[in-house]
């Protein structure tokens, strides 16, 4: 079968795209093993016009040590095998812990420590001789999103003695208490529920983060409800913004919702994520996109894989058909109730569950380090009708993988000329080289996955041996 690019016709005057094959780099060989992504990328940082040199000097640091933060603090970083500062946070967190506190916009990738960052800024601004008064707020789309930030701080700061964390999500609040803990991390419509039934005192907060704020300040979307909460909060209060990316018209809305903030993000190139080779099957029709899954379902047992789909019913029907063929999956999707998205979710991060198929409810800054190959059954579209590509949950689909600078796959099924053009369009943006597999040639699909997932570092000029396949 030739591949999908002559098997389209384009019109005379516009040529099909071609989606090249090539090396997408990966963590260089040898580099110490950390829960950091390796420090190669550029940060590029815009200071506000309310901050010059003298008032908060603009370095780097390369230690935690440099920081000055408690002592609990730095021992629930080695807690958690932080050596030393990724990029991001060299360059973003002397900042962000500057007295007197400025606001922060920050674009970085996934597994880059952006959630890291913002927890040691919040709990440096904690006091933790009143653990009951709410004092930092944390935002988050989803609510596994929210639960995974709370584990964070928990975590890191699990030798803060006297600190609560607490998830504001649905059915977590009791009606009778409200909140009582210093950090509450939540998602934005439970927050204003909690607010409104003066179950949240609000006005002793010192910090907002607001994680995944491209989709959180999109107006289409969470930006109203967040605009309410920030309305509601002390003037003071410190503003961090963090999002693997930023679109044109939600960074218009951000400095004005985070007024005279600093700006770090990372440049336009260095955007897709390092570690992961990423590929595409050409699939031969819409028919033989589930055969060619169930074919790679062996694959994706190695260790644990995200299957992301359209709909919530198109998730329900794949593994109907997968568990009726003999193979263990699990779907997660907006549809399940609470509790039940949180046990599935557990399982999976416990690798009871393997093979989680989901919408983009899933996209978005969940941290699973065992994921080693995201495959995008649909690719991501948006707009009326999934007119156009979405590039940005593309690149937030695939940073479910390669997290921490380890290595992983991610394959995207293509299989007519609308799937073969929104790929083309979303690697043309990223500048990505992609890599073909071959539907009719198992022996050689299956060794290029293999050499990378097997490989526990990759080379930074990886991909998959050409000689090989």
């Amino acid at each position: 079968m030739a591949d999908l690019a002559s098997r389209i016709t384009a019109p005379a005057d516009t040529p099909a795209p071609e989606v090249p094959s090539a090396a997408v780099e990966a963590p260089v060989d040898g580099a110490e093993e950390t829960n950091l992504v390796d420090n190669t990328y550029e940060v590029e940082v815009k200071l506000s016009d309310l901050q010059n040199d003298q008032e908060s000097p603009l370095y780097s640091v390369s230690s935690f040590d440099e920081l000055g933060l408690p002592k609990a603090i730095n021992d629930g970083l080695l807690a958690m095998n932080f050596k030393k500062p990724s990029k991001i946070q060299e360059k973003a967190l002397p900042l962000m812990l500057s007295d007197p506190p400025h606001n922060m916009i920050a674009q970085s990738q996934s597994g880059t420590g952006k959630t890291a960052a913002f927890v040691l800024t919040v709990l440096s601004r904690v006091d933790l001789s009143k653990p009951t008064q709410p004092q930092a707020l944390l935002l988050a789309p989803s609510r596994e999103l929210a639960r995974q930030i709370q584990m964070v701080v928990q975590t890191i700061g699990q030798f803060c003695e006297g600190l609560i964390v607490e998830a504001a999500i649905p059915g977590a609040i009791a009606r009778e208490t409200g909140v009582k803990s210093s950090v509450v991390v939540g998602t934005p419509g439970t927050v204003i529920d909690l607010i409104k039934r003066r179950q949240f005192d609000v006005s002793q907060l010192k910090v907002l983060v607001i994680d995944e704020a491209d989709n959180m300040l999109d107006m289409q979307g969470l930006g109203e409800q967040c605009s309410r909460v920030k309305s509601i909060l002390p003037k003071t209060i410190q503003i961090l913004l963090f999002s693997a990316t930023f679109p044109a018209n939600v960074m218009a809305f951000a400095e004005k919702f985070a007024p005279n903030a600093n700006q770090m993000k990372l440049k336009q190139q260095e955007l897709t994520v390092k570690g992961i080779s990423q590929m595409y099957m050409d699939c031969p029709d819409e028919k033989q996109k589930y055969e060619i899954l169930c074919k790679l379902y062996g694959l994706m047992t190695i260790g644990s894989s995200v299957i992301f789909v359209r709909t919530r019913d198109s998730a329900a029907e794949i593994q109907r058909r997968m568990e009726a063929d003999g193979h263990k999956v699990t779907a997660l999707h907006g549809a399940y109730e609470g509790a039940n998205r949180d046990a599935l979710l557990d399982d999976f991060r416990s690798g009871r569950s393997k093979v989680l198929i989901t919408t983009n409810v899933l996209a978005r800054g969940i941290d699973v380090s065992s994921v080693a190959i995201v495959i995008n059954y649909d690719i991501p579209m948006k707009g009326p009708g999934d007119r156009e590509p979405d590039a940005e949950t593309y690149l937030h689909r695939i940073g479910r993988t390669g997290r921490f600078g380890r290595v992983g796959v991610s394959i995207s099924f293509v299989y007519d000329r609308k799937s073969f053009n929104a790929l083309a369009e979303i690697a043309r943006f990223y500048n990505i080289d992609l890599i073909q597999l071959d539907p009719n040639d198992w022996d050689v699909t299956e060794k290029k996955v293999q050499d990378v997932i097997k490989s526990s570092r990759a080379k930074a000029d990886y991909a998959p041996n050409a000689t090989s396949g």
